[in-house]
């Protein structure tokens, strides 16, 4: 019995395909992570429905919030937006700020979306300058010791809230102050700090300068 042989090069060729096709089923089977997490899910973290119209909606939610502590900011009849300021460290200071939009819903009530971003400060240093007149060059900017530094509270991070306990308990606030609601009805307990942790800055080694010092 003879075996017809198939030349070498062609073997090779054959080999080649057979791998290209291998990894185009491997690169289809593994799909890129959505950026910064993003799925766009079905989940309803960041609103809920109301069997009521939007302005009560809106009052409903602005009540949650001055009720929680916060100050308002701005609001019209079908928004409200609100602040809290935090203090978790001595030097670290974190502001959240909620805001509240109330639509209409296509079979009747309404809509409310929330949405809370919150900014980090710290402190920072920053030592005393003077303005020096040099003849040919002009004024030029520099640092004086006044035997101490200027320390201005300065952002460092911001973030959108994505704590799903934070906005259910938010949003069961709302639903105490709708119309209808029952007067004895439990409210939800007050969080102690923000909703998210706050990531704080490394610090550099002791008996080091700071860059620039």
């Amino acid at each position: 019995m003879s075996f017809a042989r198939l030349p070498c090069p062609s073997i090779a060729l054959a080999i080649v395909l057979v791998s290209s096709l291998a990894a185009c089923g491997l690169n289809r089977s593994k799909e890129p992570p959505p950026p910064l997490g993003e799925t766009y899910g079905a989940e309803d973290t960041y609103s809920r429905s109301y069997a009521v119209a939007p302005t009560l909606a809106c009052e409903a939610a602005r009540r949650a919030f001055l009720g929680q502590g916060y100050v308002i900011g701005k609001m019209t009849p079908e928004s409200v937006e609100a602040i809290k300021n935090f203090q978790p460290e001595s030097d670290v200071h974190t502001q959240l700020k909620v805001l509240a939009t109330c639509v209409p819903r296509s079979g009747g009530g309404a809509i409310v979306f929330i949405n809370a971003v919150q900014d980090r400060y710290a402190l920072k240093s920053q030592s005393s300058s003077a303005s020096v007149g040099v003849s040919m060059i002009g004024s030029v900017s520099l640092p004086v010791p006044m035997g101490g530094s200027n320390t201005n509270l300065v952002r460092v991070g911001s973030n959108t809230v994505q704590n799903q306990d934070f906005y259910r308990r938010l949003f069961d606030r709302v639903t105490f102050y709708l119309p209808g609601t029952p007067a004895d009805a439990p409210p939800a307990p007050e969080p102690e700090g923000p909703p998210d942790p706050v990531t704080q800055e490394p610090q550099a080694p002791t008996g080091q300068n700071p860059p620039g010092g």
